[in-house]
């Protein structure tokens, strides 16, 4: 009993030991991901996201897939620039197989602070972002003033959608 109960604990333990060492793996993946793009790297850039990945932008019309996403940006790289957001603070959650993680972040951009938040997965050994959302994070005091200031965008925007 007192071996079988010894392999629990070791298990237990050893699995969330292994767990907590993958988190530094995705703060590091999203660091150089931000980097990345700071630095106009194109193609480091979208080699840290999946293959299968999802960039969800600030604007409404903007939910890519990867291969979307790199059509869009590439204009932006091209003139070497493209943004520049470093992190203010994040949270990371792994799942219990550490294959999984999910993130939120505040981030200082060219927007002022934005909240990033997304998936990131480990394939092959390597982490990858496998879903991001942007937002532009707005006092609850000056929502009446945003709302206002897309209100024709989002009736036409609302529109468009139920018409499909």
């Amino acid at each position: 009993m007192r071996k079988i109960s010894f392999l629990a604990l070791l298990l237990f333990f050893g699995g969330f030991a292994f767990g907590q060492a993958e988190e530094p793996h995705v703060n590091h993946l999203l660091e150089e991901w931000h980097k990345a793009a700071a630095e106009a790297n194109y193609d480091e850039y979208f080699s840290l996201m999946a293959a299968e990945s999802v960039f969800i932008g600030t604007d409404a019309t903007e939910n890519w897939n990867k291969q979307e996403f790199m059509e869009w940006s590439k204009p932006y790289f091209d003139r070497g620039k493209a943004w520049s957001f470093s992190t203010l603070e994040r949270n990371i959650f792994l799942a219990d197989d550490a294959n999984l993680a999910w993130f939120d972040e505040l981030l200082d951009t060219q927007m002022g602070i934005c909240r990033g938040s997304g998936v990131a997965v480990k394939e092959n050994g390597k982490w990858r972002i496998k879903h991001y959302v942007l937002s532009i994070a707005i006092p609850n005091d000056k929502v009446d003033a945003v709302t206002s200031l897309k209100a024709d965008f989002d009736k036409a925007f609302i529109s468009e959608i139920r018409s499909r």
